[in-house]
């Protein structure tokens, strides 16, 4: 939604409960929408709650729904960013039905491969051909989020299987097999399929599943070729673990998809990859996502459980930028109130961010691994910004920005004060939904930093962001300097 004044466009969000009792919210939520979440109704109640950024997966269902869904979310939440996930080699099962199925500890069950057949508690189908003749006594299909797994026992005729870790599963969920048995290159078939009939759609973020190594990232950009799409890579294999350096650098986000990562890694080393990839991906300026599993509980339940609120506590003190719920806005009883309390927790959690030795303790050097020149001058102008924030207790830090990238630049080093976005771009107003702390974003036809002050002046004083005396940090490309390089600095004092 925006209106003009004067000849600025002005960027206006739905308050989306980040903003209360005065305190903004610093880390995004991204919601996953599914059957739960289709109606009209849930849709405005999760913006009206605090979702920033939707998520709509295209691994379940067919094209042309996922689609329709697309475009009626995007007309019912024109400031809420939209991220589309696509399947990558994920195998999925034949469908549970509606209804619970329980898988009971001990049981033997039949695993076949086959296409549009239901499976039940003694015979899964595996829709993917060619898999099944590879597997060895001993391996494991893990089910879903890793929950649930079975052990195959016998190969052959048949494959026989037998439930180690039970529990109820229902509609198609994913399979996870032995990584080595799947080799699909990325974008898959099907990645293809849907990339090109999302080639002309409104979405701000693609997200590639399992990525393993940057050129996943480079085919699958060339591919969509959309230049104004973030480009996410999910992180859920070893491999995308061992690559993780050049992964970033091919990537604009990433996700910790700690469901498949957790099956595929010892889950011990889970806790610890989130905290390695959390920082490593904020070191390069890019957006991190925690998901899977934050309050798998109030798929069902009122309230989440302890454990649970703990572990989205530790994802916001780990400096993630946004955190995911799955399955409990996608098939939960209550998505808004799910949604709800995700606020409140990240809202308490970050009361206890230590946002100067977090800033600190990321020097310049660590986030000039890219040998792009331009992003080595962005990081050193706004670690300069951050510094003379700290020091001057600026009010505010304004980021000018064409892309997107000085604002993710400064707002890796989580500073205390809102950071104000002022950019050309609509899309990238959106796209900045995902980036930690980033409060406001306003639109302007401007460009220069002398025009661009009194713009920045007009809008915060306008909000009640700033008072007179109060020093603000404003960051901008000078005349004739390149459009993804930030090389000016200023303090400026609010008259």
């Amino acid at each position: 939604m925006m209106h003009s004044d004067g000849g600025v466009a002005t960027f206006l969000s739905y308050d989306g409960g980040r903003e209360r009792g005065g305190q903004v919210r610093r880390t995004k939520i991204v919601a996953t929408l599914g059957p739960a979440s289709t109606s009209d109704e849930v849709v405005l109640g999760l913006v009206e709650a605090g979702v920033d950024v939707f998520r709509i997966s295209f691994a379940h269902g067919d094209i042309a729904s996922g689609v329709e869904r697309l475009r009626n979310v995007r007309s019912l939440a024109p400031a809420v960013a939209l991220m589309v996930d696509i399947p990558g080699p994920k195998i999925r099962a034949g469908s549970f039905g509606q209804e619970p199925v329980a898988l009971k500890l001990g049981d033997q069950i039949e695993v076949v491969e086959g296409s549009n057949e239901s499976s039940t508690n003694s015979r899964i189908v595996v829709e993917r051909e060619g898999v099944l003749h590879l597997l060895r006594v001993g391996d494991r299909i893990h089910i879903g989020d890793g929950g649930l797994s079975l052990e195959v026992v016998a190969t052959g005729g048949h494959t026989t299987t037998q439930v180690i870790s039970g529990g109820s599963v229902m509609g198609k969920p994913g399979l996870s097999l032995p990584s080595s048995l799947v080799p699909d290159t990325l974008p898959t078939q099907e990645d293809r399929e849907r990339l090109h009939a999302l080639a002309h759609e409104d979405f701000q973020i693609l997200a590639v599943s399992f990525v393993r190594t940057a050129f996943d990232m480079v085919s699958t950009r060339s591919v969509l070729a959309r230049p104004d799409v973030m480009m996410m890579a999910k992180i859920e294999t070893l491999e995308g673990i061992n690559n993780l350096d050049q992964i970033l650098q091919a990537s604009d986000s990433i996700m910790v998809a700690r469901g498949d990562l957790g099956v595929r890694m010892p889950i011990e080393d889970v806790p610890h990859l989130q905290k390695r990839i959390v920082r490593d991906g904020i070191r390069y300026a890019v957006p991190v996502v925690v998901a899977t599993q934050m309050l798998e509980s109030m798929t069902h339940a009122q309230v989440p459980t302890r454990a649970e609120v703990t572990d989205v506590a530790n994802a916001v003190l780990d400096g993630a930028s946004a955190v995911m719920l799955s399955g409990e806005t996608a098939i939960g009883e209550n998505p808004i109130a799910v949604v709800r309390a995700m606020d409140r927790i990240v809202r308490k959690a970050e009361e206890s961010f230590n946002y100067e030795r977090w800033g600190a303790s990321l020097g310049v050097q660590e986030v000039t691994a890219r040998a792009n020149p331009a992003f080595r001058i962005t990081a050193a102008i706004t670690g300069a910004a951050w510094r003379a924030a700290m020091e001057e207790g600026a009010a505010v830090i304004v980021a000018c920005t064409r892309s997107g990238a000085t604002a993710r630049a400064i707002s890796r080093f989580r500073p205390p004060m809102p950071i104000l976005a002022i950019t050309t771009s609509p899309t990238t107003a959106l796209q900045l939904r995902s980036s930690w702390g980033v409060d406001d974003v306003v639109i302007s036809e401007e460009t220069e930093m002398d025009s661009l002050v009194p713009v920045a002046l007009a809008h915060l004083l306008a909000r009640g962001a700033v008072k007179t005396g109060d020093v603000i940090v404003m960051m901008a490309g000078s005349a004739g300097s390149a459009a993804s390089t930030t090389d000016t600095v200023r303090l400026v004092s609010v008259p």
